[in-house]
This record gives C-alpha cells, structure tokens and sequence, in this order.
C-alpha cells in the first residue's frame, strides 16, 4: 500500500474502537483486512464503507450470490484490481462457477473476444466483425462453459457500467428481460460499489499487474503479481455443500502467497 495501516487497536471505549468492532464483527470469522486497515486510517470513512459494503454483501437476496461474484469479478478484471480478484473469484467458484469459465470467460481483455484470439489463435467461422454476431458467438461460447443467459447478462452489464458508465439499450434490455427491477437494482449497485472498492485498492497500491492463468487439472493459478498467485482447487465430495477458505500465511522471505479454496458437495 502506498499508506501505512492503522493500528487495529485504538483507545477503548474510543470510537474509533466502536467502528473497529463494527468492521470486526462483519469480517469474522476472518480477521481484518489490508483493505480494512488502509480505510481505517479515516475511521468514519472506514465506518460508512463497512455499513454498505455489509448490505451490498449480505442483504442482497434478490440477486444471488453467483450473480453478485460473477459482476464483482467481472469488475476487479476491467480495473485491473486483483486484490478484489483474488478474493472474489473463490466465492464465484463456490457459487458455482467453473474455473474454466473464470479463465476463458470473466477474465477476458474484453468479453467479445474469443478467448482463442487473445490467446493469438484463430478463430471460428462465423466471428465477424459485424457486433451482433460478436456477440452472439461470445454468448454462445460462454453457454459451453456453463454460463447462463443471466450469468452473460450480468456480465455485459457489469462491464459496460465499469468501462463505459453508460450502458447501451440492448445491454440493459438483455438484463431487463431476466431480472426483476429489484435484481437490476441489487446488481446496479453491486457494480457500482465494487467499482469503488477496485479503485480505492488500484489508486493505493500502486500496482498495475499483468494476468497470467495456467490450469491443471482441477487447480487453476492466477498469477498475479510477481510474488503472489492465487490458486483455486476444486474438488467434489458427496457431503453437504460448503466453502473452506484457508490462508497460507505470508512470510516476507517466500515467493508467493496461496488461497485455496475446497468445495464439498
């Protein structure tokens, strides 16, 4: 971070320590964050974060988790926030999505474009240049991959609010014709605030790392900068569905750190 942390242990009964608890009690189990840290250094800005964070994260209902991390990711990947990636992509996993689809479709340059093509190989018939069809084979291809009509909804969506502001009529009519006005609300805002999150984290970190992904067989890498990767494993069990997330920890000395992330089912 281009700022120190604050220090997570102000004066009692401060309220700097009330806000502290606030934020605590919304991360736990999990400590608090670098991100919470570097907020902390302006305790109500850090407060009024939190309170709508908290309600972009948990009282979203309408829209689902798999929607809300597909857009989150979507976001991190255009602004290039790969802090947001790096704890966003796990929980779109854990939703449901395919580590392949995070590799071949949410983290494209740009989403139009077959995966094959930014990977500097030759297209498939019928990928013009006319944008309709575009998008249709974009479409298409992210269907294979396990992508709903919604979860492509939500994605163009998100990227055009994040790269454009402005969205075109047939963008926002795809999401009208699969979504109540209360999940365009739920996943307007969702974009909006993680938008805010990304550029809060790129500004202050002063880092614009490249993505680079491998997979093999049931773990896909996300190298992100030169000494952090971020690795998912997927792996499937006939028990009750759950997420695990599991920190490495962080030695100064080592080249790189691991988040692995297990789904049971």
């Amino acid at each position: 971070m281009r700022i120190p942390y604050a220090a997570p242990d102000p004066a009692p009964d401060s309220e700097e320590a009330a806000i502290v608890g606030r934020i605590a009690a919304r991360r736990a189990p999990r400590p608090l964050q670098p991100l919470d840290l570097a907020l902390l250094q302006a305790p109500p800005m850090a407060d009024g974060w939190n309170a709508f964070l908290g309600a972009v994260r948990t009282r979203g209902a309408a829209l689902g988790a798999r929607a809300r991390e597909l857009a989150v990711c979507r976001v991190a990947v255009c602004n290039r926030a790969w802090y947001e990636w790096a704890h966003h992509a796990p929980l779109a996993a854990a939703a449901g999505v395919s580590a392949e689809a995070l590799r071949r479709v949410v983290a494209r340059r740009d989403l139009l474009v077959p995966i094959e093509e930014e990977e500097g190989e030759q297209g498939g018939e019928g990928q013009g240049d006319d944008e309709g069809q575009r998008e249709r084979s974009a479409r298409d291809f992210a269907r294979g991959l396990g992508l709903d009509d919604k979860d492509w909804a939500v994605l163009r969506y998100a990227d055009e609010m994040t790269r454009n502001v402005e969205v075109p009529d047939p963008v926002f009519d795809a999401l009208k014709a699969l979504c109540s006005d209360r999940e365009i609300v739920e996943a307007t805002t969702t974009i909006a605030a993680y938008n805010c999150v990304s550029r809060f984290l790129v500004a202050l970190d002063g880092m614009s790392p490249p993505l680079s992904i491998s997979l093999s067989g049931n773990h896909v890498r996300f190298h992100l900068f030169p000494n952090i990767v971020h690795e998912i494993s997927l792996t499937k069990k006939k028990r009750e569905r759950e997420e695990r997330w599991r920190q490495w920890g962080c030695d100064p000395k080592e080249t790189c750190v691991s988040v692995q992330l297990t789904i049971v089912t």
